[in-house]
């Protein structure tokens, strides 16, 4: 099932063409390479890779929250047909929280230290909107309760909190404009996996009640596993695959995702852990034809000479030349 036919889903995020590049003294670093993707309105989207294959980038991207080396190349990121990436510094200022908001990797530095959390989230509603502040601090103890912490708990400060109240704190503070789309970079990393199953839970209540549309940025594949509607596979820059969550699980088309998935422990499978030989290219000076063909058990002469296109098959899209047989 592609997207655009998940029930109820219509485009809220469509991706097209997007180019990010890295100037730095070494060189052009081509972080995001032509990409395209769409997320739904109430849709679950998880995108996964290995380190520096452009997933935080395209994130930074939709905020332009991007560090001064990185360049918008080329490019529309239209967000209900409004473009993001044409939007001026004042414009994006209102933009961002209110219609796309971020769970920035690592809740443990994302909160201010000095200040107590409850006055950190009414200063985000107060940036945006114009109220008395007793009515942005009701708002603001609403969302605290929300994602399972006490409002006694509100006047603490950051280092008072646990690891996974922090967490729950920071997706509290991306809610509190209710955004159609939140993103959220690694949500679950450094959680004990009684939390991180509490995260993931609370993704999914606040769907059921806000028909939030969230996408997910990880490693970790057992969270879009158990979280996602469709998953976008990266490498080196491009998208190489995606499909909906059940599909791209069991029948990867890519020899990345195939091995992605089989590097991957499971308590339920009898089988060997694989691995991936190598390590992914300098996006300085990528080889000649598919990036991944140096690191791939099915190389032909063509993939060497040639970049695959990311062909659409019903929904399931792949960029490999042997997709049909793998």
């Amino acid at each position: 099932m592609s997207s655009s036919q998940i029930p109820g889903g219509q485009p809220l995020l469509k991706v097209s063409g997007l180019k990010v590049y890295y100037h730095i003294s070494q060189g052009v670093v081509k972080a995001v390479d032509d990409i395209d993707f769409t997320v739904n309105c109430g849709e679950f989207v998880g995108l996964s890779g290995e380190s520096g294959c452009g997933k935080t980038t395209t994130a930074m991207t939709l905020l332009k929250i991007l560090p001064r080396e990185g360049v918008i190349e080329g490019g529309q990121a239209l967000f209900n047909n409004r473009d993001i990436l044409s939007l001026k510094k004042k414009e994006i200022n209102a933009f961002r929280w209110q219609e796309i908001s971020m769970v920035f990797q690592g809740a443990m530095n994302s909160l201010n230290p000095v200040h107590r959390v409850i006055n950190q989230m009414i200063n985000a509603i107060l940036i945006h909107e114009k109220m008395p502040r007793e009515k942005a601090k009701e708002i603001a103890l609403e969302l605290i309760e929300s994602v399972g912490i006490e409002r006694s708990r509100a006047t603490a400060y950051p280092h008072e909190l646990s690891g996974g109240m922090k967490q729950r704190l920071m997706i509290a503070l991306a809610l509190v404009l209710h955004p159609p789309l939140v993103i959220a970079d690694e949500p679950t990393t450094a959680l004990d996996v009684m939390i991180q199953a509490q995260i993931l839970d609370l993704f999914k209540q606040l769907r059921q009640r806000t028909s939030l549309s969230l996408l997910i940025i990880t490693h970790d594949l057992s969270v879009l596993a158990e979280t996602c509607d469709k998953i976008i596979i990266m490498y080196a820059g491009k998208i190489v695959e995606e499909a909906p969550t059940e599909i791209l699980f069991n029948e990867p088309a890519h020899p990345y995702t195939k091995k992605l998935i089989s590097s991957f422990p499971s308590i339920l499978a009898d089988k060997e852990i694989d691995f991936i030989p190598g390590n992914p290219p300098d996006l300085i000076d990528p080889p000649a034809g598919c990036n991944f063909h140096p690191r791939c058990d099915y190389v032909i002469d063509r993939c060497r000479a040639e970049s695959p296109p990311l062909v659409d098959e019903g929904g399931h899209r792949v960029a490999c030349f042997r997709r049909n047989e793998i």
